[in-house]
This record gives C-alpha cells, structure tokens and sequence, in this order.
C-alpha cells in the first residue's frame, strides 16, 4: 500500500466518535508515540506527558466516572481550567453551536429530546468505546505557550494515527472530572489534566463519523500583506 501523505492525512482526519471491536495493537501505538516525540516546542521543553490506558485500568476510569456522574451536584469535581470563553461571541459561538447540531442530526437525536441529548455526552466518558483512551496533562506551571505545543503535539499524533489507519477524538469533556482521572490513572498532583484522547479503528458505517464538519473559509480566518 503507498504511504499515506501529509496532505492526505490532514484532510482525512476528523473528530472519531464510534469505534469497531479491534483492538489496538500496543507495539503499533508505542511507535506512533515515539515518532510524535519529534513535536515542535518552545526552547524544546517539550511540555507533554501522556498516561494510556487500557484493558482494566481503562474500564476502572469509566466506572468510576459513571459513578461521579450519578452523585448528579455531589459529584461535580472542580475544573482546573475553562474550556470556552464564559461569553463566546460570534463567530465562534455559531460555529460551535453549528457542530453541536450537526453531530446530534447524524445521532437522530431532536433538539427537544433532552434524554437522548444527555445520553450523547456521557458517550465521552466511555472514550466512545474506544478501546484505548489517552491522558494528556502538564506540570502546573507550565504557560500558554507550553499548552500551546501540547496541541501541536496531539495534532502531530492525531496525524499519524491517521496513517496508521487508526481514529481518534480529542475530549476536554474529560477535564470536568479531573480527581477522578488524576487518581485513577496516578497522574502527579502538580499537574494539570488537559484532556482525553480516544483512540481505536474508526466504525465505517457510523453516521457520527462522517457528518459534516465545515471550516471556516481561508479569507476569513488569514490576510496575506505586502505593501
């Protein structure tokens, strides 16, 4: 098979949220871990850490989340950061807003079926199905632009998951329940959890994985000057 181009796997990758019942062979990710290595950084800090998880740890992280999700108000855990601006304006807000419709079209799911609606977003703390999920976090005090490269980082490995063949989802959904991750997953208590990474082969015939997905056009986003 001819390899796959850098090109090809940036407009390949999306956002995958069903998984088939392979499983993931861990010689394969440990390389494509290995290769992200190479991630660009600020001074080189190289700012990432990453704990995976599978197998019985994996299936202890979701049952001990749907535990905390049950305590309803008893069980909300403090955020060490906030995902989104508390007043996004447009044009982020219809973008955001945009996608969210998009995905529960593709479910099936009415904007007036709170249920279902519910049900969709706790498919984020069973990492989708996925049958590994990835725990991205830093040291405390590490900057903006050290998070920064810990995008450019996910980005990199997302890239080559691509290529691999493999599917993944980034989820900050999983910064909500951060004690619960740190302490089940044994991440140091001076480092802040960014988010969840699930990783697996994607489900073809999964309406959820190919709904579509917009950006925004280049002259929007990038001005180009010369004078």
């Amino acid at each position: 098979m001819e390899a796959m181009t850098v090109s090809e796997a940036v407009v390949a990758r999306r956002s995958i949220r069903a998984f088939d019942s392979r499983p993931v062979d861990p010689a394969l990710l440990r390389d494509l871990l290995d290769k992200a290595r190479l991630s660009p950084s600020g001074g080189n800090l190289q700012p990432w850490h990453a704990t995976v998880l599978s197998g019985k740890r994996l299936d202890l992280l979701r049952q001990e989340t749907r535990a905390a999700m049950l305590k309803g108000r008893d069980g909300v855990e403090a955020p060490e950061y906030q995902i989104y601006p508390s007043d996004l304006p447009d044009p982020w807000r219809s973008r955001r807003g945009s996608n969210g419709e998009a995905m529960y079209a593709a479910l099936g799911i009415g904007r007036e079926d709170k249920a279902a609606r519910m049900a969709a977003v706790a498919r984020n703390f069973d990492f989708f199905g996925a049958p590994v999920g990835l725990l991205v976090h830093t040291p405390h005090w590490m900057g903006k632009p050290q998070w920064a490269d810990l995008g450019m980082w996910l980005q990199t490995l997302m890239l080559l998951l691509v290529e691999a063949g493999l599917g993944s989802c980034a989820q900050e959904a999983w910064s909500t329940y951060p004690e619960t991750v740190k302490r089940v997953a044994d991440i140091p208590p001076d480092h802040i959890f960014f988010c969840g990474l699930a990783i697996g082969y994607p489900d073809p015939t999964a309406p959820i994985n190919s709904f579509p997905n917009p950006r925004a056009p280049l002259d929007e986003i990038v001005r180009f000057l010369n004078d």
